[in-house]
């Protein structure tokens, strides 16, 4: 067949596979979203189906603030006093976090410390530290943080608050994204549209250091580079990031579950 040919066959064999694989869990929502920068071929699957978006919203937390690192905004040695205590985007009421609750304890030793601003983004992003995310999202603006995602082709995804803000979870205010969306902010950071080389390289390597491995690595060839951020809530799963397959350039993935 011609190659053309060829890469619809292929396309749709995989869809296929992937259809037949959700139908074998009743009542499964599933997005899967995946561009080749190496072919620049896509998939989407329900790409652009909302789904709550757990820890994945720390993607763009994390750009946020290496872009104001870069701009100046912000000094790449600042650090913050650390506290357990925010207010809800609803009417201000004081909330905390439980250490119990938060999938990294270690955070919680460092209340009253001051703390590094990158520190605190490495533990949000490897070990999904929520203490670590409410506080980087204190010094930088949801909104600013959303009209980034637009930037970088994000067309759906809402940041809107930080993590266990319950007050505005039961108002349904709740940071949400596509599978579509998380592909595009990967392929920002591949293609050098989040931030200049030097800061490209560390936020990929605070990726990389990813702490939690089953998802998308679980499926890979052992030793297979990955640099993802994976989020859960009830009933809920996802992982989404870049995968540099040997001798050939990255592909981005998402699997919103």
């Amino acid at each position: 067949l011609p190659r053309p040919a060829l890469h619809a066959q292929a396309a749709s064999d995989v869809q296929a596979r992937l259809a037949a694989r959700i139908a074998q869990v009743a009542g499964a929502e599933v997005g899967i979203a995946v561009h080749d920068l190496a072919s620049g071929q896509r998939l989407s699957i329900h790409g652009d189906t909302l789904f709550h978006a757990a820890s994945t919203m720390k993607v763009p937390v994390l750009f946020a603030l290496f872009r104001e690192f870069e701009s100046g905004t912000r000094r790449g040695d600042e650090t913050m006093r650390l506290e357990n205590q925010f207010r809800s985007i609803v009417d201000q009421s004081p909330y905390a976090l439980s250490m119990a609750d938060d999938s990294d304890s270690s955070v919680y030793r460092l209340v009253g410390r001051d703390v590094p601003l990158r520190d605190l983004a490495a533990r949000m992003i490897t070990h999904s530290s929520n203490l670590a995310t409410n506080a980087l999202i204190t010094r930088l603006d949801p909104q600013r943080i959303t009209e980034l995602t637009r930037h970088m082709g994000a067309t759906r995804m809402q940041v809107l608050r930080g993590v266990e803000d319950n007050v505005a979870f039961r108002a349904g205010l709740n940071n949400t994204t596509t599978a579509n969306d998380l592909v595009a902010l990967f392929v920002a950071l591949q293609q050098g549209r989040v931030a200049n080389a030097a800061n490209s390289r560390e936020m990929l390597a605070i990726l990389e250091a990813q702490a939690f491995n089953n998802e998308i690595p679980a499926g890979l060839p052992s030793g297979t580079r990955v640099a993802h951020k994976t989020g859960s809530i009830t009933a809920t799963l996802h992982d989404a990031g870049l995968v540099f397959p040997p001798g050939r350039a990255p592909y981005a993935i998402a699997v919103l579950t």
